[in-house]
């Protein structure tokens, strides 16, 4: 069962999330909910984000954890901009993460 992760809630009454500390502290919650169940939907509902934002949340857990971790992961109520971010840090971290990898 997926667990929901409600950055609206978590933010309130921020709607604009935009910095790199902010991220992170959200980032740590993620990583533990991530620890004790199989997947979460982060609902972006009622929020905008930055690039800077959103990489700091996902980004570097691509970077830490590999690109599988995003398989644990369903994007909600994204606008059209968070839709274009979120893709391209993937892309992005996917590809650094990769390039790093050793070859097997």
């Amino acid at each position: 069962m997926k667990i929901r992760f409600n950055l609206a809630e978590k933010t309130a009454p921020e709607r604009f999330l935009g910095t790199r500390i902010r991220a992170t502290a959200l980032r740590e919650d993620l990583e533990l909910l991530l620890s004790k169940h199989a997947g979460i939907i982060l609902d972006f509902g009622g929020v905008e984000a930055t690039q800077s934002f959103i990489d700091e949340l996902i980004g570097v857990l691509v970077v830490e954890r590999g690109p599988e971790i995003v398989d644990q992961l369903v994007f909600r109520s994204c606008s059209d901009d968070v839709k274009a971010i979120i893709n391209f840090v993937l892309s992005d971290r996917i590809e650094q993460y990769r390039q790093r990898a050793p070859a097997h």
